[in-house]
């Protein structure tokens, strides 16, 4: 198999639990580029937040952000895919959060924003590693013309996570894509925002043909990009359910997954 192209999601697949990229994977990584084959990141983060390990990496391609809703290149700053949600059915799924009184946060201009500084959204702010700014009314800005790249949700409480997934998507069908990044994470976007849209726009732009595509992932938003890729990678963390839709399982994140992954399908025996 000739691939060309390597999409690698982030958390709890390049990453280990510290948030950090292991010396096997950079070397594997750092191993495949030299062979030629072009390597980005694709991740539910937002740009600002994917970007130092972008830059880490030495990517220089367009990354996959917002679970596909951004494509953006690390070097020039060019958009090469922008998708943001409706500003109507922002307001709306706002609204539902507000009634559930589930913490909910959106982003603009690729800004973390909250409402308040509650413990949900400072977590999560220190996860991505980026400072929130405070909004005094997300939906109102949306009312107002900003425009929402993605809606999260984030519940310590999985059961009622799931539930709410179940009516939103019970309301809104194919009209939203929504998915969970992680147990407790349950992400809003426009429909055309996927991580499987945005690599299949990015290989077209590089003249890379579907068959030539790896794709690497652990969860349930990695799902479509896995099945869509000509091989599509699970990590040995990953959900049964992200398991039984690919064509590899490899390690987990805690042991190498990605550079085993690297080293199996293009390195081969090669020493590095």
């Amino acid at each position: 198999m000739s691939l060309k192209l390597v999409a690698i999601d982030l958390d709890d697949t390049l990453l280990d639990s510290g948030l950090s990229i292991s010396s096997p994977c950079k070397t594997n990584i750092r191993a495949a580029r030299q062979q030629g084959v072009i390597i980005t990141l694709a991740t539910g983060r937002m740009y600002s937040s994917a970007l130092p390990y972008a830059l880490q990496l030495k990517v220089d391609i367009p990354l996959i952000t917002y679970q596909g809703a951004l494509v953006k290149n690390s070097q020039t700053q060019e958009v090469l895919y922008y998708q943001p949600l409706n500003p109507d059915m922002a307001v709306a799924v706002m609204e539902y959060f507000q009634t559930t009184g589930i913490h909910y946060h959106s982003y603009f201009d690729d800004r973390l924003c909250l409402e308040t500084l509650n413990e949900e959204g400072m977590d999560y702010a220190q996860l991505a590693g980026v400072e929130p700014l405070l909004v005094g009314n997300l939906r109102d800005a949306c009312r107002q013309g900003q425009e929402a790249l993605k809606i999260m949700a984030v519940d310590r409480d999985q059961e009622r996570l799931i539930k709410t997934e179940k009516e939103l998507k019970q309301i809104y069908g194919a009209s939203l894509n929504i998915t969970r990044s992680k147990p407790y994470y349950l992400e809003v976007m426009n429909p055309l925002a996927n991580k499987a849209q945005a690599l299949k726009v990015l290989a077209e732009h590089l003249g890379i043909h579907q068959r030539e595509v790896m794709a690497l992932g652990d969860s349930y938003n990695d799902m479509e990009m896995i099945k869509w890729a000509g091989l599509g990678v699970a990590m040995g963390n990953a959900p049964a359910e992200v398991k039984a839709v690919a064509d590899y399982v490899t390690s987990s994140n805690e042991e190498d997954g990605v550079a085993e992954a690297l080293q199996y399908w293009i390195l081969g025996k090669e020493q590095i």
